[in-house]
């Protein structure tokens, strides 16, 4: 199966957003990917954190939410909207939520992203939880592919990935990270993470990012990836700047991983 990780630069204004989000996938389906993964705030990256409180959305209706359902049918595709705002339960915070559309435009999966990003160097500071209210729960999708096999898919997002016991929990074949990563956490963690988790699990791993300098002078780290469950990079976006970034999963790949090194069945805790 292939599948295709999104690169962004969104910036401040939702239509340019969708209309570039729109181009990628194209160029996705194009590329014969049956999956389709966009960043954490592909949507929308605000010039105050509090601008996601005015681009929220109901759960089940929205531009952003009609944009991911008709996207996945005009193209055949699975889609993940990496991230948009979702109303929570007061005016005050919303959800990160990341949903998963399937090719007749169902949504099928919804996860709120758990935990909630922190960092002051000095220089950056962040604090996810003035504006976001976390999630609770682990989230994962079963995918038919096209040759016949079923995927479990996993879905977590940007700081979910330095919380090993959520994607032990996921039990998937498949984990999807799309994120925002800063370029100073990006720099030090991004890629040791990614090929850390994919190690552990003995499972793929699709990782669509923000790459770039955006119009509110945050600039992101970028390199979009996929690697395999030995830990292997299979693609990845070395430069700054929207693209996309294509891999073919195996399933008889992730077989012969498992058979060979049955880890996942060692465990005792």
């Amino acid at each position: 199966m292939k599948i295709a990780a999104l690169q962004t630069v969104s910036g401040t204004a939702l239509d340019a957003n969708l209309e570039r989000a729109h181009a990628l996938l194209a160029e996705a389906a194009r590329a014969g990917a049956e999956l389709a993964v966009l960043p954490e705030y592909f949507g929308l990256m605000g010039k105050r954190d509090t601008d996601k409180l005015a681009a929220r959305e109901e759960f089940g209706a929205g531009r952003v939410q009609c944009f991911l359902a008709d996207a996945a049918r005009e193209f055949g595709l699975w889609v993940v909207g990496g991230t948009l705002p979702l109303a929570g339960g007061d005016t005050e915070r919303v959800r990160n939520a990341s949903l998963a559309f399937s090719p007749q435009g169902e949504c099928v999966a919804r996860y709120d992203k758990i935990h909630l990003f922190r960092f002051d160097n000095g220089r950056e500071q962040y604090d996810e939880a003035r504006v976001i209210e976390a999630g609770r729960a682990p989230q994962a999708f079963m995918l038919p592919s096209r040759d016949g096999h079923a995927w479990r898919v996993g879905l977590t997002v940007c700081y979910d990935l330095r919380f090993p016991e959520l994607y032990r929990a996921l039990a998937a074949d498949l984990l999807l990270v799309p994120s925002a990563f800063t370029y100073v956490t990006g720099e030090a963690h991004w890629e040791v993470l990614l090929r850390a988790r994919a190690v552990e699990n003995l499972a793929y791993v699709a990782a669509p990012a923000q790459g770039g300098l955006h119009e509110n002078g945050r600039r992101t780290w970028g390199h979009s990836m996929v690697v395999d469950p030995w830990g292997q990079v299979l693609a990845q976006r070395a430069e700054e700047g929207a693209g996309v970034v294509l891999a073919e999963v195996s399933h008889g790949r992730l077989a012969q991983v498992r058979a060979q090194l049955p880890a996942l069945e060692h465990r005792t805790l």
